[in-house]
């Protein structure tokens, strides 16, 4: 095992193991090297590592922090790995999204406000009848980030939420290649609002799974 590894899985295992908490700060780097038996440069490293996947939080003239280890902070990293995705590999985020997205829309059925189905419809009622693909698109975001966030799971929220962006050129080339693509969508977060009305689980997971099924339709056929 290379020394950062080694560095990088000993500071693990004293978050793991509750040495160190959400929050703490770590020792002095000295000390902490002479208890771990590392290098101060190994241990430097893994830091840094660390830090850039969210678990630590270096603090100029501070410290170095464990963070606060919500899922919400930890997921963030993957965002950064998505961004390397291949064109050739959206079909693999939508089929993801497939099995998420349904599932977080059935349970948003059951926990979603009134004053939060309020919110979505006049966000629906703001984007008319026959807005550009652009509006279509980034209102499709908002709405579905909105329906998940209530869904009271929030792995699953940060999940969607880092999935999300390499769908989205796909969804824009729909929109201005497909003929009923943006009457379509429309149709269908209606039709998704209206099954959250009506607290109804499966009609909404149902109509979630048409929802995104259909654009990863259009696009196998279009590659």
């Amino acid at each position: 095992m290379a020394v950062t590894d080694e560095a990088i899985e000993k500071i693990k295992s004293m978050i793991v193991s509750g040495a160190l908490r959400p929050g703490d700060r770590l020792p002095k780097e000295s000390e902490l090297a002479a208890d771990l038996g590392l290098s101060r440069n190994s241990l430097r490293e893994a830091v840094r590592a660390l830090s850039l996947i969210r678990i630590l939080d270096v603090r100029q003239g501070d410290g170095t922090y464990v963070t606060s280890l919500d899922p919400q902070v930890l997921l963030e990293a993957l965002s950064f790995v998505v961004d390397f995705h291949r064109d050739d590999t959206v079909l693999e985020f939508f089929a993801v999204r497939r099995i998420l997205e349904p599932a977080a829309t059935a349970m948003a059925a059951l926990r979603i406000s009134e004053q939060q189905l309020d919110a979505l419809s006049a966000q629906l009622d703001r984007l008319g009848t026959s807005p550009s693909v652009e509006e279509l698109v980034a209102c499709d975001l908002e709405f579905h980030r909105g329906i998940v966030q209530t869904s009271g799971n929030s792995v699953l929220c940060s999940l969607l939420d880092g999935l999300s962006g390499p769908t989205t050129r796909a969804r824009v080339w729909r929109g201005l290649t497909q003929e009923d693509a943006v009457s379509r969508t429309l149709h269908e977060h209606r039709a998704i609002l209206a099954a959250l009305r009506d607290r109804d689980a499966d009609a909404a997971r149902s109509w979630a799974t048409v929802h995104i099924a259909s654009v990863e339709q259009w696009l196998r056929s279009s590659l």
